[in-house]
Order: C-alpha cells, then sequence, then structure tokens
C-alpha cells in the first residue's frame, strides 16, 4: 500500500463536525501512550513524545484526545509543549473525572467542584482559553448525575468548555445524560474484536453523536495466521492493525478512530490506514469474523 504521507494522509479518512460546528478529519490520535509506564509519570524519551504530537498534526491529524488523568497531566502538558500555539484547525479533547494515587488506580471522582478544579487545571496546562470538548471520563455512581452534568454545563456557559462528551456509558445513561443537557460525544471501548459497546454506537448513529472508539487497533486471534485478517490483509499490502483501523471508518460515519502511540513510526502507519479501502465482500467477511 503506497502513501505519499507529505499529503497528510489523515485527510482520506473523510470529516466530521463534533457538535455540528468544530469539523475534524475522523482519525485522530489518543494522547494515552505518551507519559510513563502504567499511564504514569513522563515519558521514557520525551523528545520521541513530542515528535511524535507534531508529526501527528504535520499527517493531517486534527483531532486529539487526552485526559487529566494520563500522567497525571503528563500528556497534556506534552501536548502544549509541542504544539503551542495551536494550528487554527487542531482540536484537542479532554477528560475528567478519574482520579489517581498511583498507576494501577482509576477512581471516578464526580464532585462538581472537582470537576471545575481539573477543568480549571486543564485549561492552564494545554494553555487554551476554552477546551473544544470536555468528556466525563467515568460517571461516579456515588455522585448525582444532574450534578456532574449540571457543572460541566456551567463550565459550557462560562466559556470554559465548548461541547460535553461522555466516556464509557450505555445507552440507558446517555439518554438520561442528554435529559440534563446537550451531549455530543461518546467514548466507549470497541473495535474489530470487541464490539460490545454496538448499541451504543447505533444510538451514536440515530442521533448524529460522535462515537470515539478507544483501543481501536487491538484484532484479538483475527490477525492469526491464516485467519480472516491475513488474506486481506496481503491484498491490501496493509497490516492487520490498518484494516481494524480501515473497517472502523468503513463502520459509520460518526466514527472517530484514536490510535495511540508513543512512535513516530507506528503514528505512519497507523495513519496511513485512511486510505486503505475495504470492498464491500472485505468489509463483511471481518465483521462476521469477530
Amino acid at each position: 500500500m503506497a502513501t505519499d504521507i507529505s499529503k497528510q494522509p489523515a485527510k482520506a479518512s473523510g470529516t466530521y463536525s463534533i457538535g455540528g460546528d468544530i469539523p475534524v478529519n475522523r482519525l485522530g490520535y489518543g494522547a494515552m501512550q505518551l507519559t510513563g509506564p502504567g499511564v504514569w509519570g513522563d515519558p521514557k524519551d520525551p523528545a520521541e513524545a513530542l515528535r511524535v504530537l507534531r508529526r501527528a498534526v504535520e499527517l493531517g491529524v486534527t483531532f486529539i484526545d487526552t485526559a487529566d488523568s494520563y500522567g497525571p497531566f503528563v500528556s497534556e502538558l506534552l501536548i502544549r509543549e509541542a504544539l503551542h500555539p495551536y494550528a487554527d484547525d487542531l482540536v484537542i479533547a479532554t477528560k475528567a473525572g478519574l482520579s489517581r494515587s498511583g498507576p494501577a488506580d482509576w477512581r471516578p471522582l464526580g464532585r462538581p467542584e472537582y470537576l471545575r478544579q481539573q477543568c480549571e487545571l486543564s485549561l492552564r496546562h494545554l494553555g487554551l482559553d476554552s477546551i473544544p470538548l470536555y468528556q466525563l471520563h467515568r460517571i461516579d455512581p456515588q455522585v448525582p448525575l444532574a450534578d456532574q452534568l449540571g457543572e460541566l454545563a456551567l463550565l459550557r456557559e462560562e466559556g470554559k468548555i465548548r461541547h460535553i462528551g461522555l466516556s464509557e456509558v450505555s445507552v440507558e445513561q446517555i439518554e438520561q445524560a442528554r435529559a440534563i443537557t446537550e451531549i455530543v460525544s461518546v467514548q466507549n471501548l470497541y473495535n474489530l474484536a470487541n464490539r460490545s459497546a454496538e448499541d451504543v454506537l447505533e444510538y451514536c448513529e440515530r442521533n448524529d453523536l460522535a462515537f470515539i472508539p478507544w483501543f481501536p487497533i487491538a484484532t484479538g486471534e483475527l490477525a492469526r495466521p491464516g485467519g480472516p485478517l491475513d488474506a486481506i490483509s496481503t491484498g491490501h499490502g496493509a497490516t492487520p492493525a490498518q484494516l481494524a483501523l480501515a473497517w472502523l471508518l468503513r463502520r459509520s460515519p460518526v466514527m472517530l478512530p484514536i490510535p495511540g502511540t508513543s512512535s513516530v513510526a507506528h503514528l505512519e502507519e497507523n495513519v496511513a490506514a485512511a486510505d486503505v479501502r475495504l470492498t464491500d465482500d472485505e468489509f463483511e467477511a471481518l465483521a462476521k469474523a469477530s
């Protein structure tokens, strides 16, 4: 598969407007892997992390997803160091709602004052006056949802965030959230090998909500020698990971995959997936194989 990376291959993934007013190229970049092991602390190679972010933008990526808990804050600070002042078309999404005291610790924390504090910190760390997409990283079961989203709605009214998104939610939770305030996106685990969130994706399609699949390039047993991905990979001269991304992009126009990596070479390989065009038969074969 030949790709001229000088022509910003991410543009080949098509565009989607988050919230109806923030256009992005659909193949984005997830910045979780820029941190140290366990998504904790500084990266082993900070210079490479900065190169990855700058190369992503050179390749046409206009949507970068991060979170305050990645590091914590390490990912956001790297994004600012690498890319600020930001290009006019670059959209940075971040999240709050998970508290961490160590590499293995991820705890929902949705108290309104905490969410406000984290938003203020993210604004400072990213060097933004307003965050284009601010996502509730997890719903805190110990805090009324109306209190959590109510605070985000206040932040939106104050201009500190532009749009609100959710992460790891059910259809029922999305409907509850939309009864409280406007929601424009959902970020759930979804990939070729794990489509347990299919009902959430279909809901997003019906309601024109952006669906942001995390862990998008997982292929599991599908990538085994002689497996479903093998022959198709050979035919396209593409890797299984590239096929997994191409399948996601073909699956739905509201899909915004955010593959992450800490390697420039791997980044270039991922973005090249935007040029892979599956036939109808190939798409259906992969859909039925998982």
